[in-house]
């Protein structure tokens, strides 16, 4: 891991109360200590652009923070590129366009300041550590790690969840909500229904403790 610990957070989705009482918990040290978001930082929650705020925040206090991308920004972008709007508003999107709106009665794409698109636009796919692969979804067994696909690993469920393959590497993701963290000989999951009132969590590495708050 390098020096200093490792903090790797779930799917937030808009859920900005929680993140801020889950960083306060934390004991991450921004000088030594990296801290990794597995992505879906927007949708369906009640501060999507509050929770983007926060987190390019906690970028400027510290170069150890990387965010993954999730399949709610990959839907995002292809909304503001005017692509797959219906399914955007399927998937929750109209939360996030409310707290861009704020007090604007019609929605433009302008209303996305410039850094929160570049923050969408530099997400990473998947993250490596020393004995630990990082993504938001998964990975599709039997497919090398450098050659699966950005949709595998933002999408994937069952054909991954259900899977005992050995990527390598043991695999940490969100996507898929559990009630409590699931922890699996190959794989461990983080989302735990923030936006469904029930936990945010947070994987400390390496002692591999679990940091949670409660909706």
């Amino acid at each position: 891991m390098g020096k200093g610990n490792t903090f790797i957070i779930g799917d937030v989705h808009g859920c900005v109360d929680m993140l801020k009482q889950l960083m306060d918990k934390l004991p991450w040290d921004p000088r030594t200590d990296r801290l990794i978001f597995l992505g879906d930082y927007i949708d369906r929650g009640e501060d999507p652009k509050g929770v983007v705020d926060l987190v390019l925040s906690l970028m400027e206090c510290s170069p150890r923070v990387d965010c993954l991308l999730g399949n709610h920004e990959a839907l995002f972008l292809n909304f503001l590129e005017g692509r797959d709007r219906a399914l955007y508003f399927m998937n929750g999107g109209w939360n996030t366009l409310v707290s861009y709106q704020k007090d604007r009665r019609e929605w433009s794409d302008d209303l996305v300041p410039p850094q929160h698109i570049a923050f969408y636009r530099n997400l990473k796919p998947y993250i490596e550590l020393e004995e630990y692969y990082v993504v938001h979804a998964g990975f599709r067994p039997g497919v090398d790690i450098v050659s699966q696909s950005v949709e595998d690993m933002i999408w994937i469920r069952e054909d991954f969840i259900y899977s005992d393959y050995d990527f390598g590497k043991r695999v940490i993701f969100g996507h898929t909500p559990f009630q409590e963290p699931l922890v699996l000989e190959n794989k461990i999951g983080l989302d735990t229904g923030a936006v469904y009132n029930n936990m945010l969590s947070c994987l400390e590495l390496p002692a591999f403790e679990f940091h949670c708050v409660e909706a």
